[in-house]
């Protein structure tokens, strides 16, 4: 069977899709053959990562690990999770998939390094559980950033809902959410702005061109470095 790059999505789906697109964005190709090989399992019904991870929900890891088993089976030799949050369960997807995980953090630091930001200080966007799962700020703070994120009340008010409008495929009120997030973070000092959920960067286009290019893009980050994985082992 050929070998391909898997694809664990549908947390949520316009993300995955976002994904795809960035995928086929970020490969220099000239003709079809020279794309990526890829195929995409994307099963919306993966229990809520962030209640899961607070304690108020199932856990998804039965589902993310019978996903990977079904794109192992089809093929994968390397999986691409286009969803932040599934990244608190890495170690154990790791080992108990048996494939190697291309970390979306790892890339959205690389991708941060090459941005041209100034000072420090870093914002964060990401819902509460990939917050509290700790990955984000614990790269940030190796390589020398400091991490700041919205208050929660602004979370409540601005940044989840912002979530929510992208699941509902409400795009421009996304957007008009997702700039007032950005802003407060950019009004206490940060240089520039890790969207470190997959749902964010669907709007980017929705946002003022100059805030937008103040943002680093988890998703493109993720596309690029599978991009280069590939290159290296595929």
């Amino acid at each position: 069977m050929k070998k391909v790059l898997g694809v664990l999505g549908g947390m949520g789906p316009l993300a995955t899709v976002d994904f795809l697109h960035k995928l086929i964005d970020e490969t220099p190709a000239q003709r079809d053959d020279q794309h990526l090989p890829v195929i995409a399992w994307s099963v919306p019904q993966i229990p809520d990562r962030p209640a899961a991870i607070t304690g108020n929900g199932e856990s998804p890891l039965p589902a993310l690990l019978a996903g990977i088993r079904t794109l192992k089976d089809a093929g994968a030799i390397a999986i691409a999770i286009p969803c932040n949050t599934a990244h608190y369960w890495y170690d154990e997807l790791v080992r108990e998939g048996g494939l190697p995980i291309i970390h979306i953090a790892d890339a959205a630091l690389d991708e941060l390094r090459a941005h041209k930001m100034t000072g420090k200080t870093v914002g964060l966007i990401a819902t509460r559980g990939t917050l509290a799962a700790g990955f984000f700020q614990q790269r940030l703070a190796a390589a020398g950033f400091e991490c700041i994120t919205n208050s929660d009340a602004e979370m409540d008010e601005v940044e989840l809902p912002a979530i929510l409008h992208v699941k509902r495929n409400e795009l421009d009120a996304a957007g008009a959410l997702l700039t007032i997030a950005v802003e407060k973070l950019i009004a206490r000092g940060a240089g520039g702005v890790i969207l470190g959920c997959t749902e964010t960067p669907v709007v980017l286009d929705r946002m003022p061109a100059g805030l937008s290019a103040r943002c680093v893009d988890a998703t493109r980050a993720l596309a690029k470095a599978s991009v280069k994985w590939w290159k290296q082992h595929g």
